[in-house]
């Protein structure tokens, strides 16, 4: 009969999110995690096999936690304009309230290991291509209602905007104050308004 665990799953991927999120992937020992997790060494690798898989399913649980909540923000968007108003401002929010300037724990992965893992390429790609698809989705809806130019396609904003996203978290982990944040998103945003009619 298989051993029952004895430490929460939820709870401990919580905190290997924390730690590999602060530390990155390199920088993170098995001491550390044993350290920060709070289990021994042979129940970690039982459950995870190694770092790898433990840094994938933490990868992982950021997604669903992180990146879902944008996908539901703007799947269920009635105002696309306010809706990446509403984004950009989390993401300002985040960052303000982030003494330890962490940044994206995904953007943080693709910088530190995207090219040298395949399997984790593929996730962060996969994770991008989910965030693109719904930027995509509400700005279509956005030039439905007359929101958003038209002067170039959904996909091409879609992508505009991601590249905003990232070079916004990037830029308050070096420590880019609200000001300067908040000029970052209000140019991206103006140039989704459509051209005034002349």
């Amino acid at each position: 009969m298989a051993r029952k665990k004895e430490f929460d799953e939820k709870a401990l991927l919580d905190k290997a999110v924390s730690l590999f999120w602060r530390k990155g992937y390199h920088a993170t020992s098995a001491q550390d995690l044993v350290d920060e997790l709070g289990i021994s060494r042979s129940s970690l690798y039982d459950t995870y096999t190694d770092k790898r898989n433990l840094f994938m399913e933490s990868l992982k649980s950021y997604q669903r936690s992180n990146t879902n909540a944008l996908l539901s923000l703007a799947e269920h968007s009635t105002d696309a304009g306010q809706t990446l108003r509403q984004i950009f401002h989390n993401i300002i929010q985040e960052s303000a309230e982030d003494e330890l300037a962490k940044g994206c724990f995904m953007v943080n992965t693709a910088v530190e290991l995207s090219g040298h893992d395949e399997g984790i390429s593929e996730l962060v790609a996969q994770n991008n291509k989910l965030v693109e698809d719904a930027l995509a989705k509400l700005v279509k809806k956005g030039q439905v209602d007359g929101q958003f130019s038209t002067g170039s396609t959904p996909r091409a904003f879609a992508r505009f905007l991601f590249s905003s996203i990232s070079g916004l978290r990037v830029a308050a982990r070096s420590g880019s104050d609200r000001k300067v944040l908040s000029d970052i998103v209000e140019v991206t945003l103006s140039a989704l308004q459509p051209l005034p009619v002349s």
